[in-house]
């Protein structure tokens, strides 16, 4: 799939969007767990408090991230750098199975101080190890700079 509209996405923008994306997410979980287990939830040294843990904490961020990815082709984080996901071959959006595989290659993208992660620096077309493993690239417009403004004479 090779627009000349498009670019590949790189590692730095692409950690700005995880960062983004962190942030968001640990801004709904961190208080909802504070509500469910009081303050010492986050100074006790249990791994697991429960499966409200479990469910706010892995469940529904999984969730929410694989459905942006189909519905949308991108979580808040790429949508503030104009990025989106699609499949490598195609350009479309990503089915339920891509987008599964993909968030499960986040896992194999950690091994070895997230290696597959870095490897987006190196590739050519600017894909992790997790982008290989579900066939999909991270893309956006070429040009993004602001539509000029006409004014009218008056």
């Amino acid at each position: 799939m090779e627009r000349p509209d498009m670019e590949y996405v790189g590692f730095w923008p692409r950690v700005g969007a995880a960062i983004i994306d962190t942030i968001l997410i640990w801004a709904i979980t961190m208080p909802a767990l504070t509500m469910i287990y009081g303050w010492t939830y986050w100074t006790d040294g249990r791994i697991l408090h429960g499966p409200a843990e479990f469910i706010i904490s892995w469940v529904l961020p999984i969730a929410a991230v694989v459905w942006l990815w189909v519905a949308r082709g991108q979580t808040p984080g790429k949508m503030a750098i104009g990025a989106r996901i699609v499949d490598a071959e195609t350009g479309e959006g990503l089915s339920l199975g891509t987008a599964l595989i993909r968030y499960l290659g986040y896992f194999v993208s950690t091994i070895g101080l997230f290696v597959g992660f870095a490897w987006v620096g190196l590739d050519p077309r600017k894909q992790g190890w997790h982008d290989h493993m579900a066939g999909t690239v991270v893309i956006r417009k070429r040009d993004r700079r602001p539509e000029p403004v006409a004014f009218r004479d008056r």
